[in-house]
């Protein structure tokens, strides 16, 4: 596996990404808690502390240290222990560097190749495809190191400092602002828009013409799983643009939720909303509630158990299922709402009358006022009328005060 890019890094030759794994005896699949585990066992036998030896102990910590932290795995698996010692392979250092860095040491060695820009999309899913889970593919459009030149540009050698900045990638301009006053003004060059090395055009890859990387159209498949919630990230490692010398960024997809006819959420409960005649209210029901997996929820309301207009039930069990442990659901509410008719016959009134509880009688001396009723939206309590329906006693003589006017007492006879 030879090193990428061009100007000069990456490892040269044969890259060694596999020794750390055979020093831990694991596999290059290994997952962090086989490697955790496999490091524990290695390090209590070696440890100096114990009669070990000290370099192998060093080196068994810097293993588990690469293999464990992701970046530096990417690295190592990329460019080799060279490549983790070097920055991508740039300059000197050595495995002492290194140690330096684990084990507290004064002089720190050249950093690695930077990780690239993450790529983020938006995906919209249903609150059903949330409720059972969906694999969706996705196109994506990202850059694509070109394999003709393998990320250099043009033919080996052909990158060369750029005349116009000198290599360093921007160029300084002064700017008399004022009788002995002189601006300076740095910008990224043009000639080199910022990179510091050049190909003549002669030397460009005909492929990609010495940009070093080409567009690529892939197909990804999101798996969308069971109880994700709105705002949840689904992430594809090193799937973003590649770039010489940097390690590619992550495709991440943000899970954007729907909503829902039927059924709204929150966590993992959901609610539903029933109506109900008022005489089902009274007398008991039978209904069914289709779920979002196909199923139909039947819920029986015996004769003579009365709902109440906005009394809410529960089913365990029904709701959402628990990202991570799909076969554990959160609860259903559901919320009742009565249907109350409009206008009762007189006929009717009798009869609900004779069927139903009497109701307290009121006693009349005949001196009440009566009064007239009209509907209205409680959320109008407390506002302002507006007008000078709208104020009281106390205001209109605030006023009078305010005009100098008298005002005007009533007197006891």
């Amino acid at each position: 596996m030879n090193g990428g890019g061009g100007g000069g890094r990456g490892p040269k030759g044969p890259v060694d990404n596999e020794g750390f794994y055979k020093l831990l005896g694991v596999s290059k699949d290994a997952d962090e808690a086989t490697i955790k585990k496999a490091y524990k066992k290695l390090a209590l036998k070696h440890h100096p502390d114990k009669g070990g030896d000290v370099e192998k102990f060093k080196e068994i910590s810097m293993a588990h240290e690469v293999l464990t932290d992701p970046e530096k795995k990417q690295i190592y698996d990329k460019y080799g222990k060279e490549g983790l010692e070097e920055g991508g392979g740039g300059g000197g250092g050595s495995a002492e560097d290194m140690f330096s860095q684990f084990f507290g040491g004064g002089r720190r060695g050249p950093r690695g190749p930077q990780k690239g820009d993450d790529i983020s999309h938006s995906l919209k899913v249903s609150l059903d495809d949330l409720y059972n889970g969906k694999t969706v593919k996705l196109a994506i459009n990202r850059d694509k190191m070109c394999t003709d030149c393998k990320g250099k540009g043009g033919k080996d050698g052909a990158e060369k400092s750029c005349p116009d900045c000198n290599g360093r990638g921007a160029r300084v301009q002064l700017r008399q602002i004022g009788p002995g006053m002189v601006q300076q003004i740095q910008s990224a060059c043009t000639t080199c828009k910022g990179s510091g090395r050049t190909i003549s055009e002669k030397d460009k890859c005909k492929t990609c013409k010495g940009k070093k990387v080409n567009k690529d159209r892939k197909i990804l498949e999101v798996n969308v799983e069971k109880g994700m919630k709105n705002g949840q990230k689904i992430k594809f490692t090193g799937e973003a643009d590649e770039a010489p010398d940097t390690i590619p960024g992550d495709v991440v997809f943000v899970v954007q939720e729907r909503e829902h006819d039927t059924f709204k959420r929150k966590g993992a409960d959901l609610v539903t909303t029933i109506n109900i005649s008022l005489a089902e209210s009274l007398c008991g029901f039978t209904r069914t509630i289709s779920h979002m997996d196909g199923r139909v929820l039947r819920i029986d309301n015996k004769p003579g158990k009365v709902v109440k207009p906005d009394s809410v039930k529960l089913i365990q069990g029904e709701g959402m299922p628990y990202h991570g442990s799909p076969f554990s659901k959160g609860r259903l509410f559901v919320h009742f709402r009565v249907d109350f008719p409009t206008t009762v016959s007189p006929e009717m009134c009798s009869a609900l009358l004779a069927a139903l509880p009497k109701a307290k009688a009121v006693e009349l001396t005949g001196e009440e006022e009566e009064c007239n009723m009209s509907d209205v939206d409680l959320s109008q309590f407390g506002q302002d009328q507006g007008g000078s329906h709208g104020k009281n006693q106390y205001d209109e003589d605030d006023e009078d005060d305010a005009r100098g006017g008298q005002k005007v007492q009533c007197q006891n006879m």
